[in-house]
């Protein structure tokens, strides 16, 4: 007698069925099908694949007609042309794609776009720009605060939500009372910026600048 992994239909096979299938039925590509879902009534329903969603990017109003699984990260680089947030991991794991969504900042390569319908969303572009730069930015460029620079949007966008946190008194890891107003130090600074991860090691430089801008002693 064979093994329910000997009985088991195999990858292969599976794939060959679906192909098979959809020849037969005419059914469409399964990047394109749309997905059934159960309504409150119990009833199957094809839910959208394309939906349409607005949101304040930088300061400006946007529309946009998107395929339900495209990432707020991918929306943003792709569609409203906004290269400055980075795609690092696309895990959530190095904060390359950091940006600031109602005040907060957020992982973008782990939130889906029409998630964000009416919500105001901030990228590296509209922090400032060469000519007129904020002051996080120019603080990173006096002390340094990075080498390739890939992960510097994530790590700015990250710095200035890290100082309204504070102000906001949202305590970290590192605060020693949990009730108490949360001050900037270096230890707060690294504790709320260590899902940035800079590659080529400005941790140092970076903690100066948020100190800085802080206006406080570290």
């Amino acid at each position: 007698m064979g093994t329910l992994r000997d009985l088991a239909p195999s990858r292969r096979d599976l794939l060959i069925g679906a192909a098979a299938s959809a020849a037969v039925t005419g059914a469409p590509p399964l990047a394109n099908a749309q997905a059934p879902v159960t309504s409150a009534q119990g009833t199957v329903v094809q839910a959208p694949s394309v939906s349409k969603v607005s949101m304040t990017v930088n300061g400006m109003a946007r529309e946009l007609e998107l395929d339900t699984r495209t990432t707020l990260l991918d929306a943003l680089r792709e569609r409203l042309q906004l290269p400055g947030t980075k795609k690092g991991c696309d895990h959530g794991q190095c904060g390359a794609c950091t940006v600031i969504v109602g005040g907060r900042r957020i992982n973008s390569c782990l939130t889906l776009a029409i998630m964000h319908e009416g919500d105001s969303i901030t990228t590296i572009e509209g922090l400032g720009t060469p000519e007129k730069m904020h002051p996080m930015q120019a603080a990173f460029v006096k002390h340094d605060g990075y080498q390739c620079g890939y992960c510097t949007p994530g790590q700015i966008c990250s710095a200035v939500a890290i100082l309204k946190e504070i102000d906001s008194g949202i305590p970290s890891h590192a605060s020693n009372d949990l009730t108490a107003q949360p001050q900037v130090t270096a230890a707060e600074i690294r504790e709320r910026m260590s899902g940035n991860i800079c590659r080529c090691g400005a941790y140092s430089n970076i903690v100066d600048a948020i100190t800085e801008v802080s206006g406080r002693k570290a």
